[in-house]
């Protein structure tokens, strides 16, 4: 009877060196990324980590921990530092960014509100100096005046510019004024259009007119018209309102008051240049 042959030993390394040769090139591997870490251009990094804060808040101390923490800045050499680096992120950034009055990284609704505010207001301003400069170039800067703020920009002119005493149609010698002023509103015409009526607090009397609401309200409704005639403008960006004499500019208790308060404004708001 043949012999059972005899179970031969493994052959190769024995398992346990494979088990420490990848525990080996792990450590390896670790070295390497920390000895990365520590070279590495940390104005990059700490936009990178900063980028990453305000999306998911990793860390607590936002990136100026990153940019001069102790982890970062020293390498190596601080990783027995590791427990003191994460326990001062927070406390780091908290203490430089307190009194500030606006937080870089904060993105709060209030904040961002705020941010998106101050960047219209910017804008509105450009547009504002610009249309002042195409009202200068057409000869009528001294007849309407140019305001703005974060949510619109306004052209206002004088009701005596426009109209006749108790009137609301508009006077031929004023058209040529308008139709210049119309050209500037159709480079803006991607923005809703307001057309606003405003008088004194001298009481109608004997004329065509019961208030100053009714007359303010029928001049703005004729410079509407006329703006919708004569321009390109679409009508369904517009709309017209007279406030009588409800938002005075001035004191009406004196001529020159009364005459400021009865005027024509035209506001564009969330203008864009077509």
């Amino acid at each position: 009877m043949a012999k059972r042959k005899e179970d031969a030993p493994p052959a190769g390394a024995p398992a346990w060196m494979a088990t420490f040769s990848d525990l080996m090139n792990l450590l390896l591997c670790f070295f390497v990324m920390l000895f990365s870490m520590s070279t590495i251009q940390e104005d990059k990094l700490a936009a990178f980590v900063a980028s990453i804060n305000s999306t998911v808040s990793f860390f607590d101390g936002g990136s100026t921990a990153i940019g001069d923490g102790i982890l970062i800045s020293n390498g190596v050499s601080q990783l027995n530092e590791l427990d003191q680096y994460i326990n001062s992120t927070g406390k780091t950034a908290d203490s430089e960014n307190e009194g500030d009055d606006y937080n870089e990284y904060d993105s709060s609704p209030e904040a961002l509100e705020e941010k998106l505010a101050e960047g219209k207001l910017q804008q509105n301003e450009e547009i504002a100096e610009k249309i002042e400069e195409s009202l200068v170039e057409n000869e009528i800067g001294d007849e309407v005046e140019v305001s703005f703020t974060a949510q619109y920009i306004q052209l206002s002119m004088s009701g005596a510019l426009l109209f006749d005493s108790g009137s609301a149609d508009v006077k031929t010698g004023s058209m040529e004024i308008l139709d210049k002023v119309g050209l500037i509103l159709e480079r803006y015409s991607n923005g809703s259009i307001e057309i606003e009526g405003h008088t004194d607090n001298v009481p109608q009397s004997g004329g065509r007119y019961r208030n100053n609401e009714e007359l303010s309200d029928a001049r703005a409704r004729e410079v509407f018209y006329y703006l919708v005639e004569n321009t390109s403008l679409n009508p369904t960006n517009m709309k017209h309102s007279g406030m009588g004499e409800r938002v005075p500019v001035a004191d009406n208790s004196t001529e020159e008051g009364r005459s400021r308060n009865r005027r024509v404004e035209i506001r564009i708001l969330n203008p864009s240049h077509n």
